[in-house]
């Protein structure tokens, strides 16, 4: 704030020390030390980059570097997160998502359009291209046997409660047919290798299958995970009818809790360790030869503490197995145990930390259901 005024940098001070100005208007993320000149709101440094991309909407400038006058401070007090917010967010349809900090580019920055260029939420009723119940187009598919991205034509139906996809665009039959309950979508550009890249994965015979895309749009992958996510809730309202919104919200896509490389061996504990790529997908410990593979080698079913499963540092004393990572888990089922390493300490502490949230989460009637098939499975 060099070169302000002493009386603007005091009234400057105690705005931005409002509760509601702790966190970032757009991300959630606690300390903002940057804000909007032209919309009110306090903001991290990293959505500010996002809102330099959309200069005819928003002004950003550090709280702490630049100069503010009078008038901007003014501004910031009549408005600030809360004012602001009301405006811009009055609307939002229950099932879309609201990334936080943790989120990915084009989540954050599709996010802040939305409200701020576009001005989705700021009517109500107001027609979304990922609230009809219906979405067509094409994703650039990964294949499964040659890894190729290429053009496919997707299919989204709210009434038939599904999701297709065509390996050809006037192809009268889809390559997949897949019901909506049992779809997960979680952006994963780093994986994939795209910016844009989505990660759709669903249950065929209770095992996981794995469905890698992307689009050249930023807009158009987020709406198809959010028009994902709107026919899931519509789906789920009708076959949950007693279940409140916010119960159903919670039931709609999904980040993975953890993934990683780790070496595992086999069930009688003497084979040499594996090198394995690791997906915990909430209750299903998934793993795979490579991260883009589209079936997992196998997976493991990860209960609660109560039903006798429970996760520990190290691996049991004798263990035969050859290993070159020298971090062990062990995981304790009813049935056996599954022996895991990590290649550092660190590794193994979230991974124990992610095994024990949801060692430490009770089962739901689905979840007793899904133990079943896997006792069944072994």
């Amino acid at each position: 704030m060099a070169g302000g005024n002493e009386r603007s940098m005091k009234a400057l001070k105690e705005v931005w020390k409002r509760a509601e100005n702790s966190l970032c208007a757009d991300c959630g993320k606690p300390d903002p030390d940057w804000a909007s000149s032209t919309l009110g709101v306090f903001i991290c440094l990293s959505c500010s980059g996002i809102h330099r991309n959309i200069p005819s909407i928003s002004k950003v400038k550090s709280l702490k570097m630049d100069y503010w006058d009078d008038a901007q401070v003014q501004f910031l007090a009549k408005h600030g997160n809360a004012v602001t917010k009301a405006i811009y967010e009055a609307h939002i349809p229950i099932y879309y998502y609201q990334p936080t900090y943790n989120d990915c580019q084009v989540l954050r920055e599709q996010w802040i359009r939305a409200k701020y260029e576009r001005k989705e939420f700021t009517e109500p009723g107001k027609q979304l291209p990922y609230s009809d119940g219906v979405k067509e187009g094409i994703l650039w598919k990964r294949g499964r046997d040659n890894g190729q991205f290429l053009p496919r034509k997707f299919l989204l139906s709210e009434r038939e409660g599904c999701l297709k996809y065509f390996t050809k665009q006037d192809a009268k039959e889809p390559k997949i047919n897949v019901k909506i309950d049992v779809i997960n979508a979680t952006f994963q550009p780093e994986k994939i290798g795209n910016p844009n890249g989505l990660q759709i994965t669903y249950l065929k015979d209770n095992k996981t299958r794995n469905i890698f895309v992307y689009h050249e749009s930023g807009k158009e992958v987020v709406d198809w995970f959010n028009a994902i996510r709107s026919v899931q809730f519509h789906y789920l309202k009708v076959a949950f009818p007693i279940a409140s919104d916010n119960e159903i919200k919670n039931r709609l896509t999904r980040n993975f809790l953890k993934e990683g490389y780790m070496e595992k061996t086999g069930p009688k504990q003497r084979e040499a360790f594996k090198k394995r790529w690791f997906t915990l997908d909430h209750r299903r410990l998934m793993y795979f030869k490579d991260p883009l593979d589209a079936f997992a080698k196998g997976e493991v079913f990860v209960g609660s503490g109560e039903n006798g499963y429970s996760v520990q540092k190290g691996l049991p004393s004798g263990t035969q197995g050859n290993f070159s990572w020298h971090y062990g888990i062990t995981i304790v089922t009813p049935d056996r145990e599954y022996l895991f390493t990590c290649e550092t300490e660190t590794d193994q502490l979230e991974w124990i930390r992610a095994f024990t949230s949801v060692i430490n989460q009770a089962m739901t009637p689905q979840e007793y259901a899904i133990e079943a098939y896997f006792k069944f499975k072994s």
